[in-house]
């Protein structure tokens, strides 16, 4: 890493341990950022930090003990780099997260630096947890991202597109076509692209026009010979069409460019003097007064069009662009000049997905395909199994993508959908795919008399118009749709099916850490529990009539749910692993999440440790845990896995002085999921799923397994090699191999 470590007091955190056995389950991700030296590590007095609880004992606890977040995120998104500029990733896959990064880095201006700098504006911003001013924070992610976004552009200029040359697949200019070449794209240019673009002067009669957030501009310099006048166009790339073209096979060239050498068929009889490449990023975030609308859906479409007219947080430009023309950019849009980021070309890196997503298997991870989970598998004939008759025999604990979800969570709805003894199926849906076979089925269940109920959280981030085509097509065939609680988001994921089986109501439920998302489940690492056990039935039918009625019950049997008791619970068995470890019982904490920001969980965290419980940490993203700090952290590790698969699920597990407890569910650990959307965990009842989650998680955060390791200073540092430089085990790679070897036993 490029960061020198902070001056923080550094107490070793380092747990050697033998390799684990996986067994049957789980892992993902990588990265590394300064934070800055703690140099007071002093009681914390600020007021301006948000109230949390102190349920432990002891002294206050030191000044600065928190990381900033937005700089973990920061730190998270180099991870992606970092395995983008690591010559041992497949070649395309190192395309897809230059794609990944960039992609990331554009949904943190439009939500997180667009919202820093309204709470600023409208003067509500305060302190941060880390301790930092608005305006600090402000600046030093303008400063990180800007020697991030460097870093990416010569991965991509020096590195990986001279290394996709080597292997046939050319991302060209146009000064490098042939003729011929040429001449095809200009027949391509007039038939396909000229017909939709729309050049836009800027004059007396025409004001500068808007500029959409995340689309490709062209800025253009004309001059009237008549005149000689200059004057200003904008040309908007058109978003729907290819962004690589194809000149000639494996010989790819920017839509940009090809629309750049015909800008004399746009403005027939001026002089073209410049073109220069421009993007805008907006405030894209949703702002919904609840409270104040009658129609929940409605109001959300109303605040859909306003999204298109955010105002910008970042401009970036060709960084040969002429002076005169930034100095029109910057002046039109009202942007600050902290706020422009001049990059060589293309901008816009995103546009490799498409070359990621070719057919060149030798460039990509060795192909893996899911196989239906053992439990679920029907060995002695070619039909169906019945998903009903192996929960009446057994939980059934599934990882994605390791384990098949069109196998397992969708043929569990698509089977109750058909079976004539459902009488009920009860459904959240956060986020789902296109043409989701899950909604298909529910639909296929009230069209056949069966009593459906979905609750369809439209606020979900950048799904907001595909969740409200869906409520509506729901809605449509009969289902019962409602958008959960106000103020709160549904962010749970909860299936429960009712089924007639003789004289009795039997109840199939599946609580899981992932979307009921078929494409996605291929991709994303994610956990679920299907099971008919009666107290996990009962909990589900109170939750749901929570979410659909006016239920007001917030303790459950084997769940625990936020906004009300998540945090709490989890805290509550954060401090008895103290009272086991002084009573001389195993005592351990380890937390498998995408985000670790809660102040609460994490003093919680970090008492255990100050009383000598080992608290392992497995992180994909943002964590503002400080480890290995003396005297408040010696006993914390933190560890981040990044890979082919997005981690995503979350497990909580603890010592429990000798009888482990292990919860999985939805939740992170961040404020908006505990205190302002609906969240669910379940315990883990069955033994041999507890030993496989613990198992997981030990895997996670072994020394000889592949990860980045967060240091007291808030750096991240990559162990990928052991001390003889031998590549380590991937834990990813650990669980699709023992995948295959079950598959292979007879």
């Amino acid at each position: 890493m490029s960061q020198q470590p902070a001056e923080v007091p550094v107490q070793s955190s380092a747990q050697p341990t033998a390799q684990p056995s996986i067994g049957s389950i789980a892992a993902h991700r990588p990265h590394a950022v300064n934070s800055g030296p703690v140099s007071d590590l002093e009681p914390d007095l600020d007021a301006d930090l948000d109230a949390y609880e102190e349920d432990g004992e002891g002294a206050e606890l030191p000044q600065g003990r928190f990381l900033d977040r937005e700089r973990s995120w920061l730190a998270f998104n180099e991870r992606v780099l970092e395995l983008a500029e690591d010559p041992h990733t497949p070649l395309l896959e190192r395309a897809n997260f230059l794609a990944i990064f960039a992609s990331n880095l554009d949904e943190f201006f439009m939500v997180r630096v667009a919202g820093l700098k309204r709470r600023i504006a409208t003067g509500v911003a305060t302190r941060s947890a880390s301790g930092l001013q608005p305006r600090e924070v402000l600046d030093l992610i303008w400063t990180r991202s800007r020697e991030l976004m460097a870093r990416h552009a010569a991965c991509y200029q020096q590195d990986v597109a001279p290394a996709l040359a080597d292997e046939g697949i050319h991302l060209i200019r146009w000064p490098e076509l042939t003729e011929k070449e040429q001449a095809r794209l200009f027949t391509l240019f007039r038939q396909q692209i000229f017909p939709v673009l729309t050049p836009l002067a800027v004059d007396p009669a025409h004001p500068f026009p808007y500029i959409s957030g995340l689309s490709l501009n062209l800025a253009v310099v004309v001059r009237n010979p008549v005149s000689g006048h200059r004057h200003f166009a904008r040309v908007k790339v058109p978003p729907l069409l290819t962004r690589f073209l194809e000149a000639s096979p494996q010989r790819y060239v920017p839509l940009e460019d090809v629309i750049a050498a015909h800008l004399e068929e746009l403005f027939p009889g001026m002089e073209v003097l410049a073109h220069h490449m421009f993007r805008v990023t907006r405030n894209e975030d949703l702002e919904v007064e609840e409270d104040d609308a009658e129609n929940l859906l409605q109001a959300l479409e109303k605040e859909l069009l306003r999204r298109r007219f955010g105002p910008p947080v970042r401009l970036e430009v060709e960084e040969s662009i002429d002076p005169y023309v930034l100095d029109l950019l910057v002046r039109e849009l009202k942007i600050s000049e902290s706020e422009v980021y001049p990059l060589p070309g293309p901008l816009d890196l995103t546009g490799l997905f498409g070359i990621a997503s070719q057919d060149r298997p030798e460039l990509k991870y060795p192909k893996f395909i899911a196989g239906t989970h053992r439990d679920l598998a029907e060995v002695e004939s070619a039909s169906a199994p019945d998903i009903f008759a192996a929960l009446r025999e057994r939980d059934v604990l599934l990882h994605h993508p390791y384990d098949s979800f069109s196998t397992s969570v969708q043929a569990f709805l698509e089977q109750a959908a058909a079976d004539p003894d459902v009488l009920a199926i009860k459904q959240t849906l956060y986020r789902t795919s296109g043409k989701s076979p899950i909604v298909d089925a529910l639909i296929d269940a009230a069209e056949a008399g069966k009593q459906v109920l979905v609750l369809v959280e439209i606020k979900a981030r950048f799904d907001e118009q595909a969740n409200i085509k869906w409520a509506r097509k729901l809605e449509e065939a009969g289902c019962h749709v409602v958008y959960g609680l106000v103020g709160l988001k549904t962010h749970c994921k909860l299936s429960l099916v009712v089924r007639q089986e003789g004289e009795t109501l039997r109840r199939y439920s599946h609580v899981g850490t992932g979307n009921y998302h078929p494409k996605t489940a291929r991709l994303y690492e994610d956990l679920g529990l299907l099971t008919a056990d009666p107290q996990v039935g009962a909990d589900l039918s109170d939750l749901f009539n929570r979410l659909s009625g006016y239920s007001r019950r917030e303790t459950y049997r084997r769940l625990l749910t936020a906004p009300k008791s998540l945090r709490d619970g989890l805290i509550t068995r954060i401090n008895k692993e103290v009272v086991h470890h002084r009573a001389g019982r195993p005592a351990y904490v380890r937390i498998k999440v995408n985000s670790m920001v809660d102040e609460a969980i994490i003093d919680a965290c970090y008492r255990a440790s100050q009383a000598g419980v080992p608290v392992d940490i497995w992180v994909r993203g943002i964590c503002a845990v400080r480890p290995g700090v003396t005297g408040l952290s010696e006993n914390i590790r933190v560890r981040s896995i990044l890979g082919r698969f997005l981690e995503h699920s979350r497990i909580f597990a603890f010592g429990n002085g000798g009888e482990p407890e292990v919860w999985l569910g939805s939740a992170d650990m961040m404020h908006r999921n505990l205190d302002r959307r609906i969240e669910a965990l379940v315990r883990v009842s069955d033994p041999a799923h507890r030993a496989a989650l613990t198992r997981l998680l030990e895997t996670g955060m072994s020394d000889t397994t592949s990860s980045w390791h967060l240091g007291p200073d808030g750096n991240w540092t990559r162990h990928a090699t052991d001390p003889d430089g031998q590549p380590l085990r991937h834990v990813q790679e650990m669980l699709i191999d023992a995948r295959r070897r079950r598959r292979a036993q007879p």
